[in-house]
């Protein structure tokens, strides 16, 4: 066959596959994130006005409110009196008038100050607690301030104080003003930090003659508390200033004041402590050169500490003379927070839809090259063959390799592949069916291997351990029971020595000669001592094996309720040697935190073994590290056991014993429970106790045993179990 040659150079099928679809995919997803981030900036822009005009206009909405209140009051006391409903010159009712409706308006004080000089009004100075203040004419000490019953009675005087109408704000500038305003704010260090806008007004009598000016205060320490409990104060700021720059309320924890000893002062909004305060106010300051050109509402971007804030500046009036500006700003990222996590999202999907594309290629070109290179190389391996298909001519520059050599063997070598992959299939569906049988049959192999160590173990443990019980408690029976007799009898001996000694006191020589060689008062002394040693030991050796039978139960093969907590300290009466204190180093600290457990059903002998493994486990890995550790060492860092009990629900009962030791790596931790897996040297350990304990409370009493581990800082074991059985699990 002819060979047909190109003078321009071939390229790789992979290449012109893979490459168009990244360079489309990574152009879409990139102008789609950019047009994103775009979007998202012009929505926070919007987003900050609406929110900035939102609280604005709450805070607008809450001061018309909120200091409208005084003066209705005002309004409604001042028709009062001018009908002669409220008689002023009747101090004490007026006080009590006052103190009424103090309980029915959120004010810090509603009062009276007449043009002889005197006053009287109702305070609510901490917030809480209403007072009567009632004052004469004339100075000095002429104003008390009363305590009050629940009716609004005088009740004992909290203090008193000089002080003359005439020389205060609250009155004579309404009086000059003849109508309602607001005086000048004050502040006083009275009781209680007390600052307040007073709302005044003149009062006249029927005939129209000025009695005086009647006030209601309203504390202005609690507009910051509704500014702190604006959403936006979460994060920005709100501040109310006057038109001098003077701070009035604010969102920040900063007090608007300043406390100099006992006199209160109030500061600009410029020396704020809040530094976010402090400084967006300058820059209201040095944007429209001071704060009385402000006439309507401005929003403005500036920065603070090399980030930009929203700021919106709204002026607030009223028609009794106050002129305020409310200043609302928030950082501008806590609104792009959420477009970065975008914009990190589109990178991310960028970036993943490259990845996906540039795999998507690869596999699509693997797909459609592979079979044709593998039809190429078995061609040039098998060219004497003889085949009658043919293949066209292609321009790319495998195919037009692969049409030459296919020609000559597409039938014989179909057929061959076709017997081929027969043969591979029941080939491998034999060596899996295979495969399986001989996992199955392992795993049989380690389950019965395990439980035939537990069960000779078992055996063995409780007839060798109930046997050397059985031996030791007969003749320290006898023993135990003749010390009791044989200290009676010592005890008679004695008291027949003493009344020898009584009667007969120097009647024979050799007697005495014979009480002195032997030391007749230390024998008496230490035989009464030695009788008590002997008894302690023979109670001692009593203890240990009782704790030993409980420890075997080899009488006891069916489920039984038992106390779990005997157990525990039959355990550790066997393991006590191991526990005490040697040369080498300090004693093992046991400490219990025992719940009130009731009794569990469980095969006791069986349990026991459990709490004998996990309890010789943790003293090897405290063994194990204190073995690197010196006597000071450990003393300063004690080895710790700590065994809690308790119940885990209303039907079942937990164990924890953990220690303080190294802890065990994730790897060790994953298979301390299967069998014949120990870190032990050898002939140290089997790799049997962790397996058969977890086979024992899992299988044969339906619990759960877990292992929590923490390298560095020790392990814990963590035994569940029913209280009562349904089913016996046994197998």
């Amino acid at each position: 066959m002819k060979k047909h040659h190109f003078g321009i150079s071939k390229i790789p099928l992979q290449m012109v596959l893979i490459i168009p679809f990244v360079l489309q995919i990574f152009g879409a997803v990139g102008l789609v994130g950019y047009l994103s981030f775009k979007n998202g900036q012009k929505a926070v822009n919007d987003l900050a006005e609406q929110l900035m005009d939102r609280t604005s206009n709450i805070v607008d909405q809450h001061l018309n409110s909120y200091l409208s209140i005084p003066h209705k009051v005002n309004q409604i006391n001042a028709d009062a009196i001018q009908m002669g409903l409220l008689d002023v010159r009747d101090r004490k009712k007026a006080a009590k008038f006052f103190w009424k409706q103090m309980q029915a308006y959120d004010l810090t004080y509603i009062g009276i100050g007449l043009t002889t000089g005197e006053g009287t009004g109702a305070a609510r100075y901490d917030g809480k607690t209403v007072t009567i203040d009632d004052w004469g004419a004339k100075p000095p000490k002429n104003w008390f301030t009363y305590a009050t019953d629940n009716q609004g009675n005088h009740t004992s005087v909290i203090a008193t104080l000089d002080w003359n109408n005439f020389n205060e704000p609250w009155y004579t500038e309404p009086v000059k003003a003849g109508r309602p305003i607001w005086s000048r704010i004050v502040t006083i260090n009275y009781q209680y930090p007390y600052i307040a806008a007073s709302a005044s007004r003149p009062i006249y009598d029927a005939q129209n003659h000025l009695l005086g000016m009647i006030a209601a205060d309203i504390h202005l320490l609690k507009l910051s508390e509704f500014l702190r409990h604006l959403d936006v104060s979460r994060s920005g700021q709100v501040f109310i200033l006057e038109r001098n720059g003077m701070l009035i309320a604010n969102s920040s924890t900063q007090q608007p004041f300043t406390l100099i000893k006992e006199d209160i002062r109030r500061i600009k909004a410029t020396d704020s402590p809040d530094p976010s305060i402090q400084s967006i106010a300058k820059q209201i300051q040095q944007t429209f050169n001071g704060f009385e050109s402000i006439t309507e509402s401005k929003k403005l971007q500036l920065n603070w500490q090399g980030e930009a804030n929203f700021v919106n500046v709204t002026p607030w009036r009223d028609q009794y003379g106050l002129d305020w500006l409310v200043v609302v700003s928030v950082p501008k990222h806590t609104f792009m927070a959420q477009i970065n996590a975008n914009t990190r999202t589109s990178i991310l999907l960028c970036l993943g839809a490259l990845a996906v594309a540039t795999l998507m290629g690869y596999l699509t070109s693997h797909w459609i090259t592979q079979p044709i290179l593998q039809i190429k190389r078995a061609s040039q391996a098998m060219a004497s063959g003889d085949l009658d298909q043919t293949l066209d001519i292609n321009n790319i520059q495998e195919l037009n390799v692969l049409a030459h050599s296919f020609n000559h063997m597409a039938g014989q070598l179909r057929e061959s592949f076709t017997a081929l992959e027969n043969g591979k299939a029941e080939l491998e569906d034999k060596v899996e069916e295979r495969t399986a049988e001989l996992k199955t049959a392992l795993n049989e192999l380690q389950h019965t291997q395990a439980q035939m160590v537990q069960s000779e173990k078992m055996s063995s443990l409780g007839q060798l351990v109930a046997g050397v019980a059985h031996e030791i408690n007969n003749p320290v029976n006898f023993i135990h029971g003749n010390i009791t007799y044989l200290n009676e009898y010592t005890q008679d001996l004695l008291r027949m020595i003493h009344l020898y000694q009584q009667r007969h006191p120097n009647n024979d020589p050799e007697v005495q000669a014979l009480a002195e060689e032997i030391d007749l008062e230390f024998l008496i002394e230490d035989l009464q001592k030695m009788l008590a040693s002997m008894k302690m030991g023979t109670d001692r050796i009593r203890t240990i094996v009782l704790s030993l039978r409980n420890f075997s139960r080899i009488d006891e093969a069916e489920f039984k309720a038992v106390d779990i907590h005997e157990g525990i300290e039959s355990t550790l009466l066997i393991l006590q040697h191991r526990l005490k204190d040697k040369l080498e180093c300090p004693a093992i600290v046991v400490i219990r935190d025992y719940g009130k457990l009731p009794e569990v059903e469980c095969y006791p002998g069986q349990l026991n073994q459990v709490l004998m493994n996990v309890l010789a486990n943790a003293i090897d890995a405290l063994d194990e590290i204190n073995a690197n550790r010196i006597y000071q060492e450990i003393e300063v860092n004690p080895s710790q056991i700590i065994i809690r009990t308790s119940m885990s629900n209303s039907q079942s009962v937990e164990i924890a014993i953990a220690d303080n030791a190294g802890g065990m790596p994730e790897q060790v931790k994953n298979r301390i429970f299967n069998p014949f897996f120990t870190t032990k040297p050898i002939g140290k350990g089997t790799g049997m106790g962790m397996a058969i304990s977890y086979q024992i409370i899992t299988q044969k009493h339906g619990g759960k045993l877990e292992c929590f581990s923490t390298l560095g800082e020790g392990s814990e074991f963590i035994i569940q179990l029913p209280t009562q059985q349904q089913v016996s699990t046994a197998v």
